[in-house]
């Protein structure tokens, strides 16, 4: 396992059971690989969950021998079409540095600003999906009244800056960047969902995922009308501290990872 990355309570003692492995490498060049297979299955999903939105969303990851470049989606390409060989290379002023396909100017603003504000996030998610916008329009964290919801306590941004505007100044972008912080995700007021990985892409989708579940959730439970119980402040940081690791956030995605690949292989040409 690699260093930093924290044992699961799932693991099993007996080591000859099968078991998902954190991924190991031999070169640079495999890495570049791997992060790109992952990013283009993760785009596969994010269409199979009905993520897609025009051209909306991007999903960057930072490449592993320049760490100034980062790969992403090309822009107008739909989630189900995306694919190794179509991925794009961009630098942080939005210049192309490989491959055949624009990028998304609004896209490249705000995450270019993520990653250069945040030299820890690895890879950074966002689409338009209607749980996520809705519960931007609020201007409110999630609360913890779920497991999934206690993942993100203490541990997520409200962003106000440049609510509801499209974001193309990079200026603009620095603010929303650098209010970002720490945390695993950002609400954009009025915009969206962001999720931030900073050890593997699988662990960036994993979270934008259970971040959209945990909006649907907290609004279908406040529509009844009735009570809503949240967990005790203790209880939820102890679910957040071990259930909701990168660690954990990468094991949740490789099952998902495993049923795209067999679904659509073509993602990884």
């Amino acid at each position: 396992m690699a260093t930093g990355v924290q044992k699961s309570v799932y693991e099993p003692d007996q080591k000859d059971l099968i078991f998902p492995e954190w991924p190991s490498f031999e070169s640079v060049s495999e890495e570049r690989q791997h992060r790109k297979e992952r990013l283009a299955l993760s785009c596969r999903v994010l269409s199979k969950l009905g993520y897609d939105y025009g051209f909306a969303g991007h999903l960057t990851v930072r490449d592993p021998a320049n760490l100034d470049l980062f790969w992403t989606n090309p822009f107008a390409v739909p989630f189900s079409h995306v694919r190794v060989s179509n991925l794009i290379l961009v630098d942080h002023d939005g210049r192309v540095v490989e491959g055949d396909y624009a990028v998304n100017r609004a896209g490249f603003v705000l995450h270019s600003a993520i990653h250069e504000a945040n030299p820890d996030v690895l890879a950074s998610v966002h689409a338009h999906t209607t749980n996520g916008m809705a519960w931007a329009a609020m201007g409110r964290p999630l609360d913890p009244i779920t497991q999934t919801a206690c993942g993100f306590y203490g541990d997520q941004a409200v962003i106000t800056e440049e609510a509801g505007a499209v974001v193309v100044e990079k200026s603009a972008g620095e603010k929303v960047a650098e209010a970002f912080g720490s945390a695993k995700i950002a609400i954009h007021q009025n915009h969206g969902l962001f999720s931030a990985g900073r050890q593997s892409v699988d662990e960036a989708t994993w979270w934008f995922i259970a971040a959209d579940r945990a909006c649907e959730i907290q609004m279908k439970a406040e529509s009844t009308g009735r009570e809503i119980h949240a967990i005790d402040e203790k209880a939820a940081i102890h679910s957040r501290d071990h259930l909701a690791t990168p660690y954990m956030a990468w094991l949740h995605f490789q099952p998902i990872y495993q049923e795209a690949v067999n679904r659509e292989p073509d993602a990884l040409l």
